[in-house]
């Protein structure tokens, strides 16, 4: 498997897991399985919750704004990104997390709402820049650990303001990094960790322990921790793209969020082939902020192939 189909599989993995998870928000754990207790009988891709069947959310919605933004700019422009955010958020999307909706409507600077809520509400260590990383993992994968992982805390911190949030974020990066390469972004864990700030890291290191349980959370799993451990988790106890992601649905909660990271992770691990194609079929990803584009699979797997093969502004002009 190359690189072009790791990164398809992390784009388009996360927004099935983010798709499939969307009925279940919130909801009891062990209802995916108690609705389709046969892994493989199909219709699992289906409506609820005010979702429709394969409709995917604002976690791949603010992560296509994400790519789009990487791509058409060719590099990290963390202004432009926050303005497309601010045009999303102001289209009326179907959902939107508290927070991030207080940070884009605030009025203030790219550079100063986030911090702003976080000074305010002493609260901003949500998944909802984790929700969002993985195109801008996958763009950032060839520049190495310490870049990726920078890259990572900087656009998680137009929305939120807690460094939480940030290092979250950056670890998931670099997990994607290592799938990316081809190697287990498991063993890979505590070198990972060694890069994250002291202050977070041992809180990190609990969530993404080896004997580590969802059950064991402090929190529920629209805080960061538990949600990257979550995903962590489902991909360490199963084998492959399809159990994975419905252990991770099979815990309830944010079951759409912790859905879209373990597919990030899953999809760039075993590849898109993993991907049953009844879940990728009726995958469409509406898009506010756009002019009422809708993105389906094949826009996603563009997306990814782009995220990969083009060259950055510098690399165009010959720096």
């Amino acid at each position: 498997m190359n690189l072009v189909q790791r990164a398809v599989g992390a784009v388009v993995g996360s927004a099935v897991g983010d798709a499939l998870g969307a009925p279940f928000e919130f909801g009891p754990a062990g209802a995916f399985s108690a609705r389709h207790p046969a892994p493989g009988a199909g219709g699992e891709m289906h409506g609820g919750g005010g979702w429709d069947a394969g409709e995917a959310t604002d976690d791949t919605q603010m992560a296509v704004h994400v790519a789009e933004s990487l791509l058409e700019r060719g590099g990290l422009d963390l202004p432009d990104i926050f303005a497309r955010f601010q045009r999303w958020a102001a289209d009326r999307p179907k959902d939107i997390g508290l927070q991030t909706e207080d940070v884009l409507s605030r009025g203030l600077p790219w550079d100063q709402a986030a911090a702003a809520h976080y000074r305010s509400s002493h609260r901003a260590a949500g998944n909802g820049a984790l929700m969002r990383a993985t195109p801008s993992a996958v763009y950032f994968a060839r520049d190495g650990r310490q870049a990726t992982m920078d890259a990572a805390r900087r656009i998680a911190a137009l929305t939120h303001g807690d460094p939480a949030a940030w290092k979250g974020s950056a670890i998931f990066h670099d997990l994607v990094r290592v799938a990316l390469d081809g190697a287990n972004p498991l063993d890979e864990l505590p070198r990972t960790l060694t890069a994250v700030h002291p202050d977070h890291r041992e809180r990190y290191a609990t969530v993404l322990a080896p004997g580590w349980h969802p059950g064991r959370a402090t929190e529920v799993n629209g805080a960061v921790w538990p949600c990257l451990g979550s995903a962590v988790w489902a991909l360490r106890t199963t084998r492959g793209y399809e159990d994975a992601l419905r252990a991770a649905i099979d815990l309830g909660g944010d079951t759409d969020t912790v859905a879209a990271v373990t597919g990030g992770l899953a999809g760039a691990v075993y590849g898109p082939a993993s991907i049953p194609t009844a879940w990728t079929e009726p995958l469409h990803v509406p898009l506010p902020g756009s002019g009422g584009r809708i993105l389906r699979p094949q826009h996603l797997h563009d997306l990814a192939r782009r995220l990969v093969e083009q060259p950055r502004a510098a690399e165009r002009n010959g720096a």
